[in-house]
């Protein structure tokens, strides 16, 4: 929430007299090659997007968002209480963290979406985002399609990126394989039969990551490959106008759980696969998340070990368990093992500890329900703010192509 008028009062006097004594203090005397050592740091600023699938599932909130969570509450406490007097990350001061949360429509479109689908599927990601505990007043919350510039950078990225550096990219292989239903490993998938945006959707992704100038990016493994695109594409500019507009994004490693399929746990959680008991939504009733996990692939082995090379369903489930907890899978084996062991009794915990982590994000989504004014708030606010900045770089970058 937003501090209340008072202390932001408070901390801006506070701020109006630091900042007069250090105007001072330079006045008087020059600084020293120590004293610009201790200056304090620039800011970072952290860009991520999610596509708009709908409702997260499980795997989604162990993963990314709560990695989103960590980032927002570790921004807030570095920055306090300046940074809760500016009431937006895209305003703080110097030695702050500028977190930008996106979701990436335009992503969306790399493969076929329905319209009025893809509509509710934004909103619903929006919702539960604000759900989960993502607070727009910590952060710049923001549609990318609803900011044109993204468009705009990524067209002038692509006409600097080689059709070799896309050709070694190989997440869109995936994808493709995915889409015709191969095997990503069986080949080289035929490009005749991709579209144009799935190829270069990497580029995109740069421009999503430059246009906010950021310097800090969480990636999974997977996606480090993409981050060292984007990185060679911002020095590749600044070559090229010779400019340092566009710093080179490190990578902030996020230790994201990697949850499996109830129903095949030799794949991914995910809401393309046909059978809906495969994954735990986040809107999923008590009822829902105990039929689902009963039927979750284990094995009949009463000792459980967490071992997912060779016991993945039973480790799946302890990885889901522990990481709702705080705990580790070893701990959880231990305490169920005590218990008698066995796959019923790991399925009824992990059913405990979801109901139990669900109740409060399902009874945000319910306020939000009966607040649809605020979410359109929320929207139309972030894309505002990050419409501003967006427009600050592309002012820059319009006038080093030759555009402005």
């Amino acid at each position: 929430m937003l501090a209340r008028a008072p202390a932001v009062r408070e901390a801006r006097r506070a701020a109006s007299v630091a900042a007069r004594a250090s105007t001072s203090r330079a006045a008087s005397s020059s600084p020293s090659p120590s004293s610009a050592a201790a200056a304090p740091p620039p800011p970072r600023r952290i860009f991520s997007g999610i596509q708009p699938t709908g409702v997260p599932h499980l795997g989604n909130y162990l993963g990314a968002l709560r990695s989103w969570l960590e980032l927002q509450q570790a921004d807030a406490a570095a920055s306090a209480p300046e940074h809760a007097a500016a009431g937006a990350a895209a305003s703080g001061p110097a030695g702050s963290t500028h977190v930008f949360f996106s979701i990436v429509g335009l992503h969306a479109l790399t493969v076929p979406q329905a319209g009025k689908q893809l509509r509710r599927e934004r909103r619903a990601m929006l919702r539960c985002l604000l759900a989960i505990g993502i607070d727009p007043a910590r952060c710049t919350l923001f549609h990318q399609e609803q900011v044109p510039e993204h468009a705009e950078l990524a067209w002038i990225l692509n006409c600097l990126t080689s059709v070799g550096k896309l050709n070694r990219m190989t997440t869109w292989k995936g994808k493709l394989a995915t889409l015709r239903g191969t095997d990503a490993a069986a080949g080289e998938p035929e490009m005749e039969q991709m579209n144009l945006g799935l190829y270069a959707y990497p580029v995109l992704q740069a421009a999503d990551i430059l246009l906010y100038r950021a310097t800090h990016v969480p990636v999974g493994e997977d996606q480090l490959q993409h981050l060292e695109l984007a990185r060679d594409i911002a020095h590749g500019f600044n070559r090229q106008y010779k400019t340092s507009l566009f710093p080179a994004p490190a990578h902030i490693i996020t230790p994201t759980k990697r949850v499996l399929s109830l129903r095949d746990p030799a794949q991914k959680m995910s809401k393309s696969a046909p059978d809906a008991s495969s994954r735990l939504l986040l809107t999923d009733s008590p009822a829902e998340v105990r039929y689902k996990l009963k039927r979750a692939v284990t094995d009949s082995e009463r000792e459980l070990v967490y071992d997912p090379a060779e016991r993945p369903g039973v480790s799946n489930l302890l990885l889901m368990l522990s990481s709702l907890r705080g705990t580790t899978p070893e701990h959880e084996v231990a305490a169920l093992n005590a218990a008698g062991g066995g796959a019923g009794r790991l399925k009824e915990a992990t059913t405990e500890a979801v109901v139990e982590a669900l109740q409060p994000i399902q009874a945000a989504l319910r306020r939000l329900d009966d607040d649809p004014g605020y979410v359109d708030e929320v929207e139309r606010s972030g894309r505002e703010r990050a419409r501003a900045e967006a427009r600050r770089t592309m002012a820059a970058v319009r006038q080093l192509v030759g555009f402005g």
